[in-house]
């Protein structure tokens, strides 16, 4: 009788929630692609603010909500176009 057992040929649950992990941070990644910057940093905004939220009330659902939304209202205000605002007073020729 020549029969595999069957958890040889079984995936082990790290093994799977750690592709499963990677499968899913692809995914993420690859659906910011097509966001505009203001968009992104509203997502940025938003994950930052729920978790300071979540570590500040200990894990609350209205704290993480609401760091959430405020986290989120703050990313979308940040201005992401700065462009030339290093430069300012400053002479390259030197």
């Amino acid at each position: 009788m020549n029969s595999i057992h069957p958890l040889k040929t079984m995936l082990r649950p790290a093994a799977f929630a750690r592709g499963l992990l990677w499968t899913g941070l692809a995914l993420a990644l690859s659906g910011c692609a097509s966001m505009s910057e203001r968009d992104r940093n509203t997502a940025v905004g938003a994950a930052v603010g729920g978790v300071a939220g979540s570590i500040l009330t200990d894990g609350g659902t209205l704290g993480t909500l609401g760091g959430a939304v405020i986290g989120g209202a703050i990313g979308r205000g940040v201005d992401a176009d700065k462009k030339g605002s290093g430069s300012r007073g400053r002479n390259d020729d030197d």
